[in-house]
C-alpha cells in the first residue's frame, strides 16, 4: 500500500468522521447509544449541562473522558498488541482500543492512521487483502517485536484505564442516580411534570457552575 494512500485513508476518516469505505461498520458501533431520545437531554445531557456531562459513560460524556490525550508510544504499542491477536483495519482497531479500554480512551483516525503508516514503515506490519477488505497483520519482524516487548505492551494498555479516585466514584454514582430520574421524566411525565424538572435543573445547572467558579 503507497503511503500517500494511507495518508489519504487517514484524511478522509478524520475530516468525515466515518470510517474508510475499506472499513465495514458493525451493528455494535458505540455511537448507537441513546442519550434519552433525539427531542429530550440529548447527548452530552444538551448544552444547559455543558459537553463532557453526558449520559453513564466514563467522564459523562463526550469530552469526559477520564484520561488525558495518550501519546504517540502508547497507540503505537496497543496497536501492535492487537494485532498479534489477528488482523484488523484502522476503525476496527479504535473500536477495540475503546472497548478494552472501558470506553476512557477512543484514539482518533487522525493519530491511528499515521501510527499504522510508521509501522508499516518498519515493517513491523503490512497491509492485507485489497479494497473493502485490507487489513493490517503484523510481519514477522513485527511478531519478533511484540514478544520481546511484552511488557512494554501491558503498561501501555494499563496506561488506557481511568484512574478514579474515591470521591470520583461517587460523584459518578450521584450522576447516574439522577441520569435515571432524569430517564423516567423523558418518558412517563407529563408536560407540567417536565416544565417544573426543568426549572430544577435549571437551578442544579447555574448551582454547579458557581461551585466549579470558586
Amino acid at each position: 500500500m503507497k503511503k500517500s494512500h494511507l495518508r489519504h485513508l487517514g484524511h478522509q476518516a478524520r475530516f468525515h468522521h466515518e470510517p474508510h469505505p475499506y472499513e465495514g461498520r458493525s451493528s455494535h458501533d458505540d455511537r448507537s447509544a441513546h442519550h434519552f431520545g433525539p427531542a429530550g437531554f440529548g447527548p452530552g445531557f444538551g448544552p444547559g449541562f455543558g459537553p463532557g456531562f453526558g449520559p453513564y459513560g466514563p467522564g459523562f460524556g463526550p469530552r469526559g473522558r477520564g484520561r488525558g490525550r495518550a501519546s504517540r508510544g502508547d497507540i503505537r504499542a496497543v496497536i501492535l498488541s492487537l494485532l498479534s491477536d489477528g488482523p484488523s483495519n484502522g476503525y476496527g482497531l479504535i473500536k477495540s482500543i475503546a472497548e478494552r479500554s472501558g470506553g476512557a480512551w477512543r484514539p482518533s483516525p487522525g493519530s491511528v492512521y499515521p501510527t499504522l503508516q510508521q509501522l508499516v514503515d518498519e515493517d513491523l506490519i503490512a497491509p492485507t487483502g485489497e479494497g473493502k477488505r485490507t487489513e493490517f497483520a503484523l510481519t514477522d519482524e513485527g511478531q519478533a517485536y511484540v514478544a520481546e516487548h511484552q511488557d512494554e505492551l501491558a503498561r501501555a494498555w494499563e496506561s488506557s484505564r481511568p484512574k478514579r479516585t474515591e470521591q470520583e466514584a461517587v460523584f459518578q454514582e450521584s450522576v447516574g442516580k439522577l441520569m435515571g430520574v432524569v430517564g423516567q421524566f423523558h418518558h412517563a411525565a407529563t408536560d407540567e411534570q417536565r416544565a417544573a424538572a426543568v426549572e430544577k435543573l435549571d437551578e442544579v445547572r447555574r448551582a454547579l457552575y458557581l461551585i466549579l467558579a470558586d
